[in-house]
């Protein structure tokens, strides 16, 4: 009987009153919270639930693709699905995820620091995440939608084709954007000034330059997007002519405007995904650093600088005169070395290791060989004569899908096994995520490896129908998406089987006190920040930064 009274006590919840009294405290620290490791959780929870809309439109979006006729019942119906598919998967869940989740909690760790530089900007550039998510989702309930394609190019977002909702969209883009470039400051003034004295910029982890590269890149790019959006804005009410013809505008400047954002913006995408599989890469090798980490660091930086000058192998089919397309053709190819140097140093990282095949180490493999596909259909798709032949057909979609679907999900995933256990102090169930592994590896192949082969033949991209040609890969297509999509919800059973078997949820929702309470043992301080001074970072072989304060 005292043994059934003692488990009884373990489970029971609190009582109504101390919840009340609670709700204050746990008010002021999730809501008010100026503390990195609080804000990079509440970041994940808002990226993964938004991740989990994207999914659902990309599931509606196979649903449409996986028989010739009509499944929505409306063409434009189906444009703003993949419209607002695309914008919540780039701007609401890689970002927020890689940069706001994986960035607030690892950064100041690996520096040592004592949190971020600006903490109350912190909390701000979280909160303009959920607004700009709000707006972005009403823009689909104010008149027909946006349906002019995450590019959002003109005259398909101009007045007379697209009402107020396209109103909502710039919106939404403009405080994302507002966002990004608050945390983006965050990360540099951080990583500059608040390092250990005695930590070089080469002695740096490989996340952190990851970081720092990807908010340089932020800090550049993200007011070209907002500018021109703005000078779409301004067409579309205040009677400016940047993009109409008709008054001396021209749409083009609209699409060079963009895709000076856009492809720098692949790379902030992709960047900080480098610096997570580099961790676990070279952890789950038993090394004490990546091979060769200097030149991966030069290799970021490369990247970031590179991606600026590429912009135009978007705008092949555009009326580009043939030196800009020979001077662009040949930029983008040469973004393969150091892109190819950083796979090669991950591969003789690996190589002669005895490689412990963990989950995220099988997450990480998956993202070398996939992402390094994506990256060959990427050097097929630079060459300006083959893109005449390939641009806006389903082979575009195969590229971007697996360097982004493939790549940036996988080392998400692959970040998530990894620091789940130093984040919560919770561990998940090995047999069932290799198990998930496997299914999300050959859903995501079945989706989208098929589609390589749509674009060869010629299928065009953002149409809601198609030929009885291209049923059969379409087909196939459409059922890895299902797979894939019971891949998610199985990732989503993990967590919450973790958190449930070790009974952590009653310490989560019900106590003003976080899973340090008891767990770790102190690994780091259970203060506000992270200690009073700055301590000492030891850099374990599993590649986490254990905190010793000495």
């Amino acid at each position: 009987m005292k043994h059934e009274k003692s488990i009884q006590s373990v489970w029971k919840l609190p009582s109504f009153g101390l919840v009340l009294s609670n709700v204050n405290g746990w008010f002021s620290r999730w809501f008010k919270s100026c503390n990195h490791r609080d804000i990079g959780i509440i970041y994940f929870l808002i990226a993964i639930w938004a991740g989990l809309i994207g999914t659902s439109f990309s599931i509606l979006i196979r649903m449409e693709l996986g028989r010739p006729g009509s499944f929505l019942g409306n063409s434009h119906l189906y444009n703003v699905i993949v419209t607002t598919h695309a914008l919540i998967m780039i701007f609401f869940l890689v970002m927020p995820i890689m940069v706001g989740g994986f960035g607030n909690w690892l950064f100041p760790l690996m520096l040592s620091a004592v949190d971020m530089a600006f903490a109350r900007l912190n909390n701000l550039s979280f909160w303009l995440i959920p607004s700009a998510l709000f707006l972005l989702m009403s823009s689909g309930y104010i008149g027909s939608g946006p349906g002019s394609g995450w590019t959002l190019y003109p005259p398909l977002s101009s007045y007379p084709f697209t009402g107020a909702a396209m109103d909502f969209v710039i919106f939404s883009i403009h405080v994302a954007g507002a966002s990004s470039i608050a945390g983006a400051l965050n990360f540099l003034t951080t990583g500059i000034n608040m390092r250990l004295k005695t930590m070089e910029l080469k002695r740096m982890p490989l996340f952190v330059w990851s970081i720092l590269v990807t908010a340089f890149l932020l800090v550049l790019a993200m007011p070209v997007l907002a500018g021109a959006v703005t000078m779409l804005l301004s067409d579309r009410h205040f009677n400016t002519t940047f993009y109409d013809p008709a008054g001396g505008g021209d749409p083009v400047l609209f699409v060079h405007l963009f895709w000076f954002f856009g492809h720098p913006e692949v790379y902030i995408l992709i960047l900080p995904a480098f610096g997570m599989i580099s961790h676990v890469v070279k952890g789950y090798s038993s090394k004490l650093m990546v091979f060769g980490k200097v030149w991966m660091v030069y290799a970021m930086i490369s990247i970031g600088v590179l991606g600026f000058v590429v912009w135009g192998h978007h705008m092949f089919t555009m009326g580009m005169n043939v030196d800009s397309r020979s001077y662009f053709s040949t930029m983008t190819m040469v973004i393969a070395i150091p892109t190819g140097i950083k796979v090669f140093s991950w591969i003789f990282t690996v190589w002669g290791s005895k490689a412990r095949l963990t989950v995220s180490m099988l997450w990480a493999c998956g993202f070398l060989f996939l992402f390094t596909l994506g990256g060959l259909t990427g050097v097929i798709l630079s060459s300006a004569s083959l893109d005449l032949m390939l641009h806006d057909t389903y082979y575009v979609v195969a590229h971007f899908h697996y360097v982004l679907s493939m790549g940036a999900v996988f080392a998400i995933f692959s970040g998530f096994h990894h620091w789940f256990p130093l984040i919560t102090g919770l561990g998940l169930n090995p047999v069932w995520s290799k198990s998930q592994f496997l299914l999300m590896f050959l859903g995501v192949n079945f989706t989208f490896f098929p589609q390589h082969f749509l674009g060869m033949a010629g299928m065009p991209r953002r149409y809601a129908d198609y030929p009885t040609c291209y049923y059969f890969f379409n087909k196939i297509s459409s059922w890895g998406s299902v797979a894939s999509f019971v891949g998610v919800m199985g990732f989503l059973f993990i967590v919450w089987e973790g958190f449930v078997s070790q009974r952590a949820l009653v310490f989560v929702f019900f106590r003003n006190t976080s899973l340090e309470f008891f767990t770790f043992n102190g690994l780091y301080p259970k203060g506000y920040h992270n200690s009073v001074e700055n301590p000492f970072t030891i850099e374990n072989n599993s590649g986490l930064a254990s905190k010793l304060t000495l």
